[in-house]
């Protein structure tokens, strides 16, 4: 602010000169896009696989394509478990087949005689006496299957001769579940009779039955079908083929009549009992 001298010698201030307006800013600039780098073609690859993207149809394909490689791989494992057959003989197959065709059958006659059984039970006049006379064919029946009473019927006679004491109890063993397999009902080795709970030990010629000691020529007398026993123990790899390997000789006879009378006491059970009483 400057000053002046009036007239009458007083100094008048006189306003400072207002300040020119500052210039405007000189405008500025925006700020250029900074260039991103380029990507490697790894690095867009790892891009589009992760994170991952499926959609609903890509599941669905996907649980199909698991279900369709599991239902191979099951039949590739079946078919292989089946290999076993594959070098058989035609003959031999036929043969297994027919087995497998008398075993339906002899179910099929099983449901058929219960069935009849039932129906007389209904029908009959005298139920309480019907009731006892099939109660007693059970029983007899039962005895049968026990050891307990003697059994006629046709069947087969399997004759096993060791002359070098090679044959062991195991083998004797499997021929007992072959012949079981093929439907025999009553089987005696030797004078020993055989039943559910009989067991075989021992071996190189002292072979013993529930404990009992048996000697060659092993002698079994089988009560059954004989079209049904005799091809069970001779399809490939079966019980004579063994026994011809370890130097035994078998030989299979039939028969109309096979009698097993070899007879095993019976036993009193200790702690069962009949749950009807």
């Amino acid at each position: 602010m400057s000053t002046e001298e009036n007239p009458q010698g007083t100094p008048e201030q006189k306003p400072a000169p207002t300040p020119a307006p500052d210039a405007p800013d000189a405008p500025v600039a925006p700020d250029a896009p900074q260039a991103k780098p380029e990507q490697t073609g790894r690095q867009r690859l790892a891009a589009g696989l992760w994170p991952p993207r499926f959609s609903r149809a890509q599941l669905i394909v996907a649980l199909l394509l698991f279900v369709l490689g599991l239902g191979l791989a099951i039949q590739v494992r079946s078919t292989s478990d089946n290999s076993a057959l594959r070098g058989a003989r035609q003959e031999d197959l036929v043969r297994i087949l027919d087995e497998l065709d008398d075993r339906t059958q002899r179910l099929e006659d099983e449901k058929t005689r219960l069935e009849s059984q039932r129906q007389e039970l209904e029908s009959s006049s005298d139920q309480a006496e019907e009731a006892r006379k099939q109660t007693r064919e059970k029983e007899r029946q039962l005895g049968i299957l026990a050891g307990t009473v003697a059994a006629e019927g046709p069947g087969i006679t399997l004759t096993v001769t060791d002359g070098a004491g090679a044959v062991e109890s195991d083998m004797l063993l499997d021929a007992i579940q072959e012949l079981r397999a093929a439907g025999a009902e009553a089987i005696q080795v030797n004078d020993v009779r055989v039943v559910a709970d009989s067991y075989f030990s021992g071996g190189d010629g002292d072979i013993e039955v529930d404990g009992k000691k048996i000697t060659a020529p092993y002698v079994f007398k089988v009560i059954g079908k004989p079209e049904d026993l005799e091809p069970a123990l001779n399809i490939p790899g079966g019980v004579v083929q063994t026994l011809e390997k370890e130097q035994a000789s078998a030989s299979v006879t039939r028969s109309s009549k096979i009698v097993v009378d070899a007879l095993r006491p019976a036993e009193r059970p200790d702690y069962a009992r009949s749950s009807s009483q």
